[in-house]
């Protein structure tokens, strides 16, 4: 009995500590059931109960992690792919934007450059 205590002592700490860090670290979106002052208090009024409570219900099952050029909500979701640019900023989406028309005007100038200038019409009757 002593070497339970022993070991699972530090590891209920270790678990309410965890609990407590990510009770305090969500953002209030995603917390259910409770708000987010409600879950810190049972987290740390009931260290084990609480903690499992918070692991299992209080939390949405998706928070994973988003890096800065993702889209919170994308309108396409089938081009939201991770590693895919998506502008942070106004000024970043008028920059990759003006970017993309640039090269537009260039295809389209290379095009009218390597046509012949006058063909004649062979297709008449």
């Amino acid at each position: 009995m002593a070497r339970l205590l022993e070991f699972g002592g530090p590891l209920v700490f270790a678990f309410w500590v965890y609990c407590v860090i990510t009770v305090l670290m969500s953002r209030d979106d995603e917390v259910e059931h409770l708000p987010k002052i409600g879950w810190l208090v049972v987290v740390l009024l009931f260290p084990l109960v609480g903690g499992l409570a918070w692991v299992i219900i209080g939390r949405t099952p998706s928070t994973a992690a988003r890096s800065s050029y993702d889209r919170a909500v994308p309108h396409y979701p089938e081009y939201d792919r991770p590693g895919r640019f998506a502008g942070t900023t106004p000024e970043s989406d008028e920059e990759f934007l003006r970017k993309i028309r640039e090269r537009a005007e260039e295809q389209r100038r290379k095009g009218r450059e390597m046509r012949p200038s006058a063909e004649p019409d062979t297709s008449a009757d």
